[in-house]
C-alpha cells in the first residue's frame, strides 16, 4: 500500500492544491484544494481556509469553507468545521463542531459493471 502524499504541520500554502493521489494535510493551505478521485485527510494540526473537492474527506481539523465529496465526508470528534458539506453521505462523530449548511448528494457513479459474453 502506498503511502499518502503529505503537507506537513510548519507548511502554509496560498492558492490552488492539485492532487491525484491521497493525500494528507497538517499544516496551513489558504486557497482551494481538489483531489480528484483519492482521499483527502485534514489532520488535527490543519487549518484550512478552503473550498475542497475529493472522492471521500476526512475533518479532524479546522475548515472554513465548503467540503464536497464524491463518496462521503467523515468529520472527526476533534474537527472544527464553518461553512457547507456537500456529500451522499455525512457521517459525524460525537464531539465534532459544525457550523454552516450540510446536504446530502446523489452519489457520483462509476462505470457499470459490464459482463463478457
Amino acid at each position: 500500500m502506498e503511502r499518502p502524499a503529505e503537507i506537513g504541520s510548519t507548511i502554509v500554502i496560498k492558492g490552488e492544491v492539485t492532487a491525484r493521489e491521497d493525500l494528507v494535510i497538517l499544516g496551513r493551505v489558504e486557497g482551494s484544494i481538489e483531489v480528484a478521485g483519492h482521499c483527502l485527510t485534514v489532520g488535527s494540526s490543519a487549518r484550512l481556509i478552503a473550498d475542497i473537492q475529493a472522492r471521500v474527506v476526512v475533518v479532524a481539523g479546522q475548515v472554513l469553507g465548503t467540503v464536497g465529496a464524491d463518496e462521503r465526508v467523515e468529520v472527526m470528534n476533534t474537527a472544527d468545521i464553518d461553512g457547507e458539506i456537500s456529500a451522499p453521505v455525512l457521517r459525524m462523530d460525537d464531539g465534532a463542531k459544525f457550523s454552516g449548511k450540510a446536504e446530502t448528494t446523489k452519489a457520483v457513479r462509476g462505470p457499470g459493471l459490464q459482463l463478457a459474453s
